[in-house]
């Protein structure tokens, strides 16, 4: 059964002060006989977070900048680990928080495809079966077949859009609601992700927005400075702390 659990976590993330590597700091350095300047800062970006999220989920984070929501989001995906407390997720996870992963300038679209499936965690049967449904979604006509580096900012999204929303994932991670492309693309993308949100088994997404958190999500938490603050209804949440 698909679900998440957060139990007394800790996210301790290094900061590495390379100050010693510049000029004047080395000759200072070597005149004063001083010791290394490159030092390592511990700052505690996730604090004693418990979090049970079963499957059925539909979890907003709020916040302000600098809250922890991109670490929580970046923790649930795999991309850092928790430094104390227990972590487990149980389902395939799918993260939209880095858009570009997977798709490097050298690769023509068609590979960038394949490249970006994969990493995912797509197998190579599934891609090749889905292939020319997310050239045809892109509407990449004879780009799909050239460098990426070739592609204009927008057709580069686009072709990350695609691939990413053919997946099926049983948890979704979410930083801020996708929009991408011209106004007839946008409305397919926003038809295609609705689909996918009501598809999968876990959602978390974190934003800003009032009536995003609201119209997604029954359940919302409010991070403050690595910490917890609350846990609730969306709707009760998004009142107290919007206002």
């Amino acid at each position: 059964m698909t679900h998440i659990e957060l139990e007394n976590v800790w996210v301790e993330i290094p900061v590495f002060d390379h100050s010693g590597q510049r000029l004047v700091e080395s000759l200072k350095r070597g005149l004063t006989k001083g010791k290394d300047a490159n030092r390592v800062t511990q700052i505690s970006a996730l604090k004693d977070i418990s979090i049970s999220m079963p499957a059925g989920t539909r979890l907003g984070i709020v916040g302000s900048n600098g809250s922890g929501k991109t670490t929580l989001l970046r923790l649930l995906s795999g991309v850092y680990r928790e430094t104390s407390g227990r972590f487990k997720s149980q389902g395939a996870v799918t993260s939209f928080l880095d858009m570009t992963f997977g798709i490097e300038p050298e690769l023509t679209g068609r590979e960038a495809i394949i490249l970006r499936s994969r990493l995912l965690g797509t197998s190579k049967e599934a891609v090749e079966a889905k292939l020319d449904e997310i050239i045809e979604f892109s509407e990449l006509g004879l780009f799909i077949d050239q460098p990426t580096r070739t592609y204009s900012s927008g057709m580069f999204l686009r072709l990350a859009f695609s691939i990413s929303t053919f997946l099926r994932p049983e948890i979704l991670l979410m930083d801020e609601w996708l929009s991408v492309g011209d106004q007839d693309f946008r409305q397919k993308a926003e038809e295609k992700l609705q689909e996918i949100v009501q598809s999968t088994s876990i959602l978390v997404i974190a934003s800003h927005s009032r009536d995003l958190i609201e119209r997604t999500c029954s359940r919302a938490i409010v991070l403050r400075d690595g910490h917890l603050e609350a846990d609730g209804p969306s709707t009760e949440i998004c009142e107290e702390y919007f206002r």
